[in-house]
C-alpha cells in the first residue's frame, strides 16, 4: 500500500512491514497538538487505560484501552463509534492524559468513554482514505444542495467517520435553520448516515486555519481550546484604538489576543481614580489627551481634541487636583518650565492617519503623457 500525506489530518502516514499503518511525524505536525513533557520519565509497569485520540484538524476525543494494547504517539487505531468504529491517531498517552481529561472537565472512571479496539490494519487505512478522498466534493454538494433549499447556513467542513458510514456536517448559521429536509436529501444522495452540527465563527476559523495580523498561525488553531467572551471594552481598559478593521479576526470576531494582556492592565488601573477626563484649574478646563497605565503618568492639554501643549501629571497630582475640584477649588497653573519638561513627548497620536483602504484607490501616473507632450520633433 502506497503511503498516505492527510493535511487536515496533520501526518504523513506510513504503513510498515507488519501491515501496521504510523503517523511518521507526529510532533506539532497538527492542530492543537500537547507536548508530553512527562516523555522523559520512566513509565510504570502498568499499560495506561486511557489515550487521548485525534480526528480532524481540532477534534480530540479519550479512550479507554481495554485491550492493553502498547499504544505510542502516533499510532493510528480503530475506536469505537456509533455506529460502527472510526480511525484516529494516538496523540498523547501517559498520565498527562489524566490532567488534559481534568483540564476538560472529563472523568476518568465515567462508563461514557469509548472503547480502543485495535491498531489500524491496511484494509481499515485503505477504506479511510476512500472516505478522505469523498470530503471536499461531498462539502461542496452539500453547499449546492443547501443553496436549493434556499436554507441561511453555510457548510464550513465535512469529517467522514473512518468506515465511511457516517458524515459530520459542520455548519454555521446567524439564526435557527430547520435543515430536516436537508437531511434527507444528503442521506439519499451520499448513501451514509448524516449528522449535522452548529459551531461559531471562531470554531469555524480554527478548523480552517490561516495566518493571523502578527504573522504567526492563528492561536485557535495552534493552542486555544477554550474561547472566552471577548468585548470591547478589553481593547479601552488598555487604550487601543477602536477601530474594528484592526481588532477584528479572520472569524469577523474581535481578536481573542485582546484578553491575553487585559488582567494586567486590570490590576495596573486599581489604583486610578473613576472619572479623570477632566480637571478644573486657575488657567482653565485640561482634558485627558493619553494615558501611561504602567508609568503612571496622565496627559493633558487646554483642548479637547488637540495634542499640543500637553501637560504631564503623576498619579499623585491628579488625586490631589480631583480632591480639590471636588471640594470646589481649582488646581493651581502648571508654570511653564513644566510645560517644557513635557513638549518632548516619546508618542505621537497616529489613530485615524493611516488608513487599510489607502492602497485601493491608486493614482493615475499621468508623467508619461507630460513626456509626450514636451518631446521635439
Amino acid at each position: 500500500m502506497n503511503n498516505i500525506f492527510c493535511i487536515s489530518r496533520g501526518c504523513h502516514l506510513k504503513v510498515d512491514t507488519d501491515n501496521i499503518c504510523k503517523c511518521e511525524v507526529s510532533d506539532s505536525c497538527n492542530k492543537l497538538d500537547v507536548t508530553n513533557w512527562l516523555e522523559d520519565v520512566p513509565l510504570s509497569a502498568i499499560v495506561p487505560d486511557i489515550a487521548e485520540v485525534r480526528f480532524k484538524n481540532n477534534r480530540k476525543l479519550f479512550y479507554r484501552n481495554v485491550n492493553g494494547l502498547e499504544l505510542k504517539k502516533g499510532d493510528v487505531i480503530a475506536v469505537e463509534s456509533s455506529p460502527g468504529h472510526d480511525i484516529g491517531i494516538v496523540s498523547l498517552i501517559g498520565d498527562l492524559v489524566y490532567e488534559q481529561m481534568r483540564k476538560c472537565n472529563s472523568d476518568s472512571q465515567s462508563q461514557d468513554i469509548k472503547k480502543i479496539y485495535r491498531k489500524a490494519k491496511s484494509t481499515d487505512i485503505e477504506k479511510w482514505a476512500e472516505a478522505i478522498s469523498l470530503e471536499e466534493k461531498t462539502m461542496i454538494s452539500a453547499r449546492k444542495i443547501a443553496e436549493s433549499l434556499k436554507l441561511n447556513m453555510k457548510i464550513g467542513d465535512v469529517e467522514y467517520q473512518g468506515d465511511k458510514t457516517k458524515a459530520v456536517f459542520y455548519y454555521i448559521a446567524d439564526e435557527r435553520v430547520d435543515f430536516r429536509e436537508l437531511i434527507k436529501v444528503l442521506s439519499s444522495e451520499f448513501k451514509v448516515r448524516i449528522e449535522m452540527k452548529q459551531i461559531g465563527a471562531r470554531q469555524e476559523a480554527g478548523r480552517i486555519g490561516g495566518i493571523g495580523a502578527c504573522g504567526r498561525e492563528l492561536c485557535c488553531a495552534t493552542w486555544i481550546s477554550n474561547f472566552n467572551s471577548v468585548s470591547t471594552n478589553s481593547a479601552r481598559i488598555q487604550d487601543i484604538s477602536l477601530n474594528p478593521q484592526k481588532l477584528a479576526g479572520q472569524c469577523s470576531k474581535l481578536k481573542c489576543c485582546l484578553n491575553y494582556e487585559l488582567d494586567v492592565y486590570i490590576d495596573a488601573r486599581k489604583g486610578f481614580p473613576d472619572n479623570y477626563d477632566k480637571i478644573e484649574t486657575i488657567d482653565g478646563t485640561l482634558y485627558l489627551q493619553k494615558t501611561d497605565i504602567f508609568r503612571q503618568l496622565l496627559w493633558y492639554s487646554k483642548e479637547q481634541n488637540n495634542m499640543t501643549n500637553v501637560i504631564a501629571i503623576s498619579l499623585e497630582q491628579l488625586k490631589d487636583i480631583l480632591l480639590k475640584n471636588k471640594n470646589g477649588v481649582k488646581a493651581e497653573a502648571f508654570n511653564n518650565e513644566e510645560k517644557e519638561q513635557t513638549d518632548n513627548l516619546d508618542f505621537t497620536n497616529v489613530v485615524g492617519l493611516e488608513s487599510l483602504t489607502r492602497f485601493d484607490n491608486k493614482k493615475k501616473n499621468n508623467n508619461r503623457k507630460k513626456k509626450k507632450n514636451n518631446r521635439k520633433f
